[in-house]
């Protein structure tokens, strides 16, 4: 084949085993049992955390959009704050100097200007 044919499938090859090691850092690498339902459930919602975790950093922009999902954990959804009631309303409270706070602002913004399901 062509060099740039070679190349593009190597390129696409790569992707997916980036996705594959991806999954096993998060919920491949200890299936919970032998019995293959209970697998493919297993498999099925680390994929679909997988898919909103990806959501969530592409959602965020700025450092985050191309993270991985090791990152995003360690950066967003690990997030050191406190769930607070005043006024009839809840809020997280973050420390006032965290780094991702930007990120994080960004992608709530988003998230709630999602449209609700009919």
């Amino acid at each position: 084949l062509p060099l740039v044919e070679v190349e593009a499938d190597h390129r696409r090859h790569a992707v997916v085993e980036q996705s594959i090691a991806e999954l096993k850092s998060a919920g491949l690498a200890h299936l919970p049992s032998g019995r293959f339902m209970a697998n493919a459930a297993w498999l099925a919602l680390t994929v679909l955390a997988h898919n909103l975790g990806r959501a969530v950093g592409l959602l965020a922009g700025g450092r985050l959009a191309r993270a991985t999902a090791a990152t995003l954990r360690t950066t967003l959804f690990t997030m050191p704050a406190r769930l607070v009631h005043s006024g009839r309303r809840r809020r997280l409270r973050a420390p006032e100097r965290w780094p991702w706070q930007t990120e994080f602002d960004t992608a709530m913004t988003a998230i709630t200007a999602l449209p609700r399901p009919a």
